[in-house]
């Protein structure tokens, strides 16, 4: 793979979609469907536009409901982490459509992310929803045969005129063919209590212990409409990053209003029943690691920091 030249980049990045099918030549301030980005529903739609500001930087507005799947219930209420990443997600989901002109048919995924949020000027909703400013920057991308086979997303969130949080994302495709999916039997699994996990609700627990009093991905709801929409066979990079803040939480005794980083890279294949989650103890800076096995290799690494008392 080779990362592509400044002219490259440009030519790529062209301010329409030239050359485009019709269903993807659509102007770059038209707002968005959900079906579009993949969704599975309008009220998992964070993303409201998308604007070009420079040759490689965009604005995008986004609209993050209080009442969010993943959000707590609350009078007032400190958004989800993971929103941030969501979020992302479904611009580099926008960008593909309405800019990157090479990209492949099959739509590139999420292989490392990282976000770090900070608690002092982070949103706190008290009506129906928060209105986010993003600014947007795209870089290295990497090209095979004349298609986009990798880029990276750098996403800055503010809310009323003050930055809260940043998040960075490198999607790609998946580094290793995608195996069949099996489903691994558990038995006598004992699942956490949602407010040991930061979870707002049962149906957003991932995690069980099994055997040992090991952490086994097991999800409460395999068909989680953010997590795990359309229940796939193999976990989005999202819910490997919930299911390290779940162990995270567990193993330190935290809440989930001390978390203010979170990050993964995904090196194989994770399926979405049976990996076990390790957690190490705290590092430098706040940080704990945690490893996702999918037998014996380590199918995914990451780290979550949290607030010192």
């Amino acid at each position: 793979m080779a990362t592509m030249e400044a002219s490259s980049v440009t030519e790529l990045l062209g301010s329409e979609v030239q050359g485009a099918p019709p269903e993807r030549g659509r102007g770059p301030d038209v707002p968005s469907t959900w079906r579009e980005l993949g969704l599975q529903s309008m009220s998992a739609m964070l993303v409201e536009s998308l604007s070009r500001r420079g040759s490689r930087f965009f604005e995008a507005l986004c609209q993050w409901p209080r009442w969010h799947a993943l959000n707590e219930r609350a009078l007032a209420v400190t958004h989800h982490p993971l929103l941030m990443a969501e979020s992302t997600r479904q611009l580099a989901a926008l960008l593909e459509l309405r800019y990157l002109k090479g990209t492949d048919a099959d739509r590139l995924q999420p292989v490392s992310v990282s976000l770090g949020v900070d608690p002092r000027t982070q949103p706190v909703e008290h009506g129906a929803a928060s209105d986010v400013l993003v600014h947007v920057t795209i870089s290295d991308l990497v090209v095979r045969t004349g298609a986009v086979a990798a880029y990276r997303l750098t996403a800055e969130f503010s809310h009323a005129g003050t930055r809260f949080g940043t998040c960075g994302m490198t999607l790609a495709h998946p580094s290793r063919p995608r195996p069949e999916a099996a489903s691994t039997p558990h038995r006598a699994l004992l699942r956490p209590a949602p407010a040991a996990v930061g979870a707002s609700a049962e149906p957003d627990v991932l995690l069980t212990r099994g055997a040992q009093g090991r952490l086994v991905i097991v999800p409460r709801d395999p068909g989680h409409p953010v997590l795990l929409p359309g229940r796939p066979a193999l976990l989005p990079a999202l819910a490997v990053m919930e299911a390290g803040r779940q162990a995270t939480l567990l193993y330190r005794g935290a809440p989930p209003s001390a978390v203010v980083g979170i990050a993964v890279r995904i090196d194989a294949p994770v399926p979405s029943r049976g990996a076990v989650v390790e957690v190490t103890a705290e590092g430098e800076g706040g940080a704990s690691r945690f490893l996702v096995k999918a037998g014996e290799p380590i199918a995914a690494m990451g780290t979550v920091t949290l607030l010192r008392p």
